[in-house]
């Protein structure tokens, strides 16, 4: 194992023999998408003019291991092996033949390449059933009359967790969907386990992945491959692929980056990682790429004449211990990343699945979506939970709408995919707005959704634009659903301003998912039930369709993890150790028994989001006594129907008109002559009669709206073209004519 050198060694001039570059997201992340980590760095480098390779060994391992040949080798291991199984194993291995001829047919049909399957599924014994038939819902009821497809989807999605479970109980224990060995990669402060585990011999899922990375390498002899770890579950993963390269390929570089490194592995000191790794860096990868691609090409020419000069990177030095390098090179702007490049991936191969009944779940599990990011880190970057000191949130860059725009139309060329995930930590809304305007004046046809606050700036006119341009679904944080908690954590936000965003997304036809936390420190078992009524209340309005509850976790870089005492917590452990660091234990001393309210608070939701027994009390969700909420009954629909601020009140609001220009005539009626606006829409044609004067008037604007994006109109502007002599300007604004457009597509932004 060569060691690299600290900060004394020099090198030369770039050579013009370009580095080979290998990217990897190991498994598993997920089977519908690529993480777009790989596609990211592709596009920088790409653009640089590096060759780049990219490969999710993920979904390649899936794809082998679940067809007729490798579950052929996965059933002839579990009968060669000391395996005591379960009574549903043995099932499973007894019905071996029918899933041997199943698996193709499904894995096909899961690509969306023979969703004739569809009707076979859902009406005919055709799929072998394990455990996790044993509770399936009522499909009927779930989907619907029409919904055969999706059925299909969720039962062939079942089938293959069966197998999943067959795997993790014989031959590959580290297994899960959405993970590889995640146990040994969560709160790991010492290496050993890890060590362990990949010292030891391969298993048959290892040696399938193997035999992945083998072949991969010998085709492309790459001088450095990279891994993307964006999750614990990606870590073992990423070590045995490492550790074969080192084996197959020892004059290979190796590095590592990605979520997972960025928050654990800050302060790592363990010698031991770079036997498999020789790069580990730290935040965004486009800069440390540039100097490890520099220091690799200058190392092929033997050549010495320059200090090393790499940034936020980890290596192991010639002492044989850990060191961190960042020399001050300017971080690499959010507006020059460039385009992630999907190339070279199988966008065909990845599955579609339905794993819960959950709308907004679906999203991430179904379908194929293309990653953008609106904006580099958070605006808010205030919550108290967060990792708000890290680099990923706390610096803030934006890009013109029209370089997003840009970025989108090439993706779209190159995937032939329209669908997108804004992947920010939380869109901001004058970005979205900006780009919403950009792709409708350009006819951009897109659907697409992301994370966002609900803050107020997204008003319901706001919501009405984004729903236009392609929004289909947010997600965003209503944490405690206690104002008093959202406070404490500065969330930024109330539940009733919630409660009217969602209102408004809602109403625009936009699914609404809420991230709802429990456990936050010095919550209380009133408000945690208090919380559980906001929740009820918000579902029952039907203004928010989508949640999932997470338990309150205190991470080191964190404002909670940094200042424990101001939020009345006590820290426990883990004692810091020489691998990974950021998960850690705490004491509540002033806040409930937060364990027990999990089961109960997850029953509750399960049922709103179907809505199922939203009049019940919520002492019906638990099993020991709760107090009885404070909360008023009519709290939300109280926040909700406060009357919104009247245009006139807005001035400096923007107009914008998602319609088509109406054809103007001229009619005489009982109150003289009339202007008659006839709109040709979509989905209906209807009239707006006016005065005559204000007709001319208000068909020029309408027709400057619907022909020029560019230059802003705000309602002062309009108001000061208004026609004299006739109905005031603000008795004009309250009238049926200029409702009616309002209700129809003129929007106050």
């Amino acid at each position: 194992m060569r060691h690299l050198y600290h900060l004394s060694v020099v090198v030369a001039p770039v050579s013009v023999s370009s580095p080979r570059i290998l990217l990897i997201t190991p498994p598993l992340t997920q089977l519908n998408t690529p993480y777009p980590a790989t596609a990211y760095l592709k596009g920088f480098l790409g653009g640089h003019g590096y060759h780049v390779r990219q490969a999710d060994l993920g979904l390649e391992l899936v794809l082998k291991v679940f067809s007729a040949a490798g579950l052929r080798r996965v059933f002839l291991a579990i009968e060669q092996g000391p395996f005591d199984l379960s009574d549903n194993a043995r099932r499973m291995m007894r019905l071996k033949q029918s899933y041997l001829s199943t698996i193709e047919p499904v894995i096909r049909f899961l690509q969306n390449k023979d969703n004739t399957l569809a009707p076979r599924i859902c009406h005919s014994r055709f799929l072998p059933e394990a455990s996790r038939f044993d509770n399936v819902a009522d499909l009927e009821t779930a989907f619907g009359t029409m919904g055969l497809t999706d059925q299909a989807r969720h039962l062939a999605t079942l089938y293959l967790e069966d197998l999943g479970d067959l795997l993790k109980e014989t031959v590959g224990p580290q297994f899960g969907f959405s993970r590889y060995a995640e146990k040994l990669g969560m709160s790991a402060t010492s290496f050993d386990a890890l060590h362990e585990a990949l010292q030891a011999a391969p298993n048959l899922l290892d040696q399938m992945l193997l035999e992945l990375v083998d072949e991969l390498v010998a085709d492309f002899r790459p001088d450095i491959v990279g891994f993307t770890v964006p999750f614990p579950g990606n870590l073992y993963g990423a070590l045995r692929l490492a550790g074969r390269i080192k084996e197959i390929s020892p004059q290979t570089y190796t590095s590592m980056g990605g979520g997972y490194p960025n928050t654990e592995l800050r302060t790592m000191r363990e010698p031991r990682f770079f036997d498999y790794i020789d790069f580990l860096t730290l935040d965004d990868g486009e800069g440390p790429w540039l100097r490890l691609l520099e220091y690799i090409s200058r190392e092929k020419t033997d050549e010495v004449v320059a200090p090393l000069a790499f940034q936020r990177t980890l290596l192991r030095n010639t002492a044989g211990a850990v060191q961190y390098i960042d020399f001050p090179h300017a971080a690499i702007p959010h507006t020059e990343v460039g385009t992630p490049d999907y190339s070279d991936l199988p966008l065909s191969e990845y599955l579609s699945v339905i794993e819960v009944l959950n709308p907004m779940h679906r999203l991430w599990s179904d379908g194929r979506w293309n990653k953008l990011t609106v904006a580099h880190g958070c605006y808010w970057k205030r919550c108290s939970f967060c990792d708000v000191t890290l680099d990923y949130i706390s610096r803030y860059e934006t890009a013109p709408s029209a370089l997003l725009a840009d970025r989108i139309e090439q993706i779209v060329t190159q995937t032939g995919q329209t669908g997108f995930h804004f992947v920010d930590e939380a869109a901001p809304p004058l970005a979205l707005r900006d780009l919403a305007i950009e792709l409708l004046k350009r006819r951009t046809a897109i659907t697409w959704w992301g994370n966002i606050r609900f803050e107020k700036t997204f008003t319901p006119d706001l919501c009405r634009l984004l729903a236009a341009s392609g929004c289909i679904a947010v997600s965003g944080g209503l944490e405690v659903a206690s104002d008093r908690l959202l406070a404490l954590m500065e969330k930024g936000v109330t539940i009733a301003q919630v409660a009217r965003v969602t209102e408004g997304f809602t109403q625009a036809g936009i699914m609404v998912h809420a991230y709802l936390m429990y456990g936050f420190p010095t919550q209380t078992a009133q408000e945690t039930v208090d919380s559980l009524e906001v929740v009820r209340q918000l579902f029952a309005a039907g203004i928010v369709q989508s949640g999932y509850w997470h338990r309150f976790a205190m991470t080191a870089h964190s404002p909670v993890g940094k200042q424990p005492d101001k939020y009345k917590v006590v820290p426990v452990g883990p004692e810091p150790g020489t691998f990974a660091w950021n998960d850690l234990w705490h004491d509540d001393p002033t806040g409930a028994n937060h364990e027990q309210f999990g089961p109960g608070l997850a029953k509750a939701l399960y049922n709103y989001l179907h809505g199922v027994a939203l009049q019940e009390p919520l002492s019906f969700w638990f099993d020991f006594k709760v107090p009885r909420t404070t909360v008023p009954r009519q709290l939300i629909q109280q926040a909700i129907q406060e009357p919104a601020k009247p245009d006139a009140a807005r001035p400096n609001g923007r107009l914008f008109w998602l319609g088509n220009c109406p054809e103007l005539a001229l009619r005489k009626g009982k109150k003289g002559e009339q202007a008659v606006l006839t709109f040709y829409e979509q989905a209906e044609d209807f009239e707006v009669a006016v005065p005559a004067a204000v007709g001319s008037w208000l068909h020029g604007l309408l027709r400057g709206l619907t022909t020029d994006y560019d230059t802003k109109v705000l309602l002062k502007d309009a108001a000061l073209t208004y026609p004299t002599g006739i109905q005031p300007w603000e008795q004009f604004l309250q009238s049926a004519g200029w409702q009616l457009l309002r209700s129809k597509g003129l929007l106050v932004l």
